[in-house]
């Protein structure tokens, strides 16, 4: 009897170790393929090297230009997918390497897919892990999805400031939906793109700018339009939230006014008293 009682222990017992386990395992394998990724990254991909292959690198655009597209996809997405470092160099380099409207569509688009992976990463295998490394930001994303929506994620991913990282892993701990968090990120990370990789592809060599640096490469009107492009996405968002605070006060106002607004009855006229002595007149 014991023994029937202690095998019944054991099999309820079981599956709620393997849920655990079988994180670890996903952990581990995510940090080893993040190491793997960052020492290709780190290593071939440096300014000094890309710089050396710049021809070669320019001809294999040109000869295979799906390949090239679809391996720059895969890695951007990989970066990003996996909360790496180096998301805004690699679109400055895509500026560079495919023009600003081939850019801007392979980095929106990857972007949002590396963003949505890392968002279901943290809502799926490491929701514990975030919640106690983010304490604070989590209280204080939960209070503002809860009381504006989508629109404060719209407003954190337009402003450059905000670690792209940390947004995608704080709002997968919501209860915002993945659905809602894709559409609303390809919108609000679209116009940081534009400018990002419309600065790569104001570069018209790596080798002069590994050798001289920023100011041999951009005018002085390029780097200005530049810095007034990001000046504009800090601001952006906040005249949208106070236009949108604006809105809703006037909403506000006028939905109280028309319930203070008295409300008048009209009766039915009864003709019958008036029937009846006109019927007595004629009469």
């Amino acid at each position: 009897m014991s023994l029937d009682a202690e095998s019944n222990r054991v099999s309820v017992s079981t599956p709620a170790r393997s849920g655990p386990a079988s994180r670890w395992w996903w952990m581990i394998g995510l940090v080893v393929l993040g190491v793997a990724v960052w020492f290709i990254f780190s290593r071939y991909l440096s300014l000094n090297d890309l710089a050396h292959q710049e021809a070669r690198l320019r001809e294999l655009g040109q000869q295979y230009p799906f390949v090239s597209a679809l391996l720059a996809a895969g890695l951007y997405t990989t970066v990003t997918g996996l909360s790496l470092p180096g998301a805004a160099a690699l679109t400055l380099l895509y500026g560079w390497y495919f023009g600003t409207v081939i850019g801007t569509i392979l980095v929106s688009f990857c972007s949002t897919a590396g963003a949505t992976i890392a968002f279901l990463f943290s809502r799926l295998l490491f929701r514990d892990i975030v919640e106690s490394r983010f304490g604070s930001q989590v209280d204080s994303f939960r209070e503002s999805v809860r009381r504006e929506g989508p629109f404060f994620l719209f407003t954190l991913r337009l402003i450059p400031a905000v670690p792209f990282f940390i947004v995608n892993l704080v709002m997968g701990v919501t209860s915002i939906p993945a659905k809602t968090f894709w559409w609303v990120s390809q919108l609000g990370m679209l116009p940081g793109t534009i400018v990002y990789t419309y600065a790569g592809a104001s570069v018209p060599s790596l080798r002069l700018l590994a050798d001289e640096g920023i100011r041999a490469v951009f005018t002085a009107t390029q780097l200005t339009r530049i810095v007034m492009a990001l000046a504009a996405l800090g601001l952006f968002p906040i005249v949208i939230r106070f236009l949108f605070r604006m809105g809703s006060r006037r909403r506000s106002a006028t939905n109280r006014e028309s319930s203070r607004a008295p409300i008048v009855s009209v009766t039915p006229q009864e003709d019958k008293p008036e029937d009846a002595g006109t019927d007595r007149g004629s009469r």
